[in-house]
């Protein structure tokens, strides 16, 4: 019996389906056979509690090697692929979900997750956070929010609070901070959530619902940067005397304008999924089209494809 046909295309000659391999019972990797170099981070940093939540995720749901794929941008969260034994790319400043996009609409069998920072995400990458939450293509991506710039050592970034003094604003920041939170919301992101690296369970419980929600899954994790701004979210964690709000019961994730005035509360704010829906991804659209000029070729080599359409030119 043959084995069943995917949707993922094969480059090179003809672009045909290809038999998945059968399906057999595996054991999930252990953070041993998932963990590569030692993280570099400073001793303290939020960073390490996503880490290692990262990689109980990946043994908890039993995902491989060969379908998983973590990308990042520049800067300290933005390590992350250097410490994960899986398929992977440091891309360049901001622009990882540019490079992510692709890696979705080519492979959408892959267990894709994207980290960066405040300053990766929301400067320079600030359009194409912005692009790939309205276009809806299915990836997670896990935003490490700590208000300051810290692998260039302290300036100010797009989420630091008016008043922070920095190397960039010594006399204390005068430009409005951005809410990610009512950013990912207005731009169209499907699934937007909100963590704390101080709540270790929280923390793994979002990711985990953005890579099982169908579509653009966005989570802000506060990760307090311990060498340039400690002690930012004291508020939000219980054991500092900060508290921390769940988001209510009663909140419908569905109400786009509920989830815009949940994001616009004063910090500490709530936690927990502020905006939830279900509509077609940019994966789905982009294999609809695919299909369809197809079908307008279907029994023709590639070059007599290629010499219609030069025929066309003439």
């Amino acid at each position: 019996m043959s084995s069943p046909i995917t949707d993922i295309p094969v480059r090179g000659g003809d672009i045909l389906a290809v038999n998945a391999p059968a399906e057999t019972e595996r054991k999930g990797l252990t953070k041993k056979e998932v963990a590569a170099d030692h993280p570099t981070w400073c001793p303290g940093c939020g960073d390490f509690s996503v880490l290692a939540l990262y990689f109980k995720l990946i043994e908890k749901r039993k995902l491989w090697h060969e379908k998983i794929t973590t990308v990042a941008g520049i800067g300290c969260s933005s390590r992350f692929p250097y410490f994960v034994q899986a398929n992977g790319a440091h891309y360049i400043h901001g622009r990882a979900l540019a490079f992510a996009s692709g890696i979705s609409l080519s492979r959408p069998d892959l267990h894709l997750f994207v980290f960066g920072g405040d300053g990766d995400a929301f400067s320079i990458g600030g359009n194409h956070f912005n692009h790939t939450a309205r276009k809806n293509i299915k990836m997670t991506y896990v935003v490490m929010d700590n208000w300051v710039y810290g692998l260039t050592k302290k300036q100010t970034s797009p989420t630091s609070p008016l008043g922070f003094k920095s190397k960039t604003d010594t006399w204390g920041a005068v430009d409005y901070p951005i809410n990610p939170m009512k950013q990912a919301i207005a731009a169209g992101a499907s699934f937007v959530a909100r963590t704390t690296a101080t709540n270790p369970n929280h923390v793994l419980q979002m990711m985990e619902a953005a890579m099982d929600h169908d579509g653009f899954g966005f989570v802000e994790c506060l990760s307090e940067c311990v060498e340039f701004y400690d002690g930012a979210f004291d508020a939000a964690n219980p054991r500092k005397g900060g508290v921390f709000n769940e988001v209510p019961k009663t909140h419908d994730v569905t109400d786009e304008m509920a989830a815009y005035k949940l994001a616009g509360e004063p910090f500490p704010g709530n936690f927990g999924i502020f905006y939830k829906v279900n509509k077609p991804t940019k994966n789905v659209k982009e294999a609809e089209i695919v299909k369809s000029f197809q079908s307008k070729v279907t029994g023709q080599k590639d070059w007599q494809i290629l010499q219609k359409n030069f025929d066309r030119m003439k």
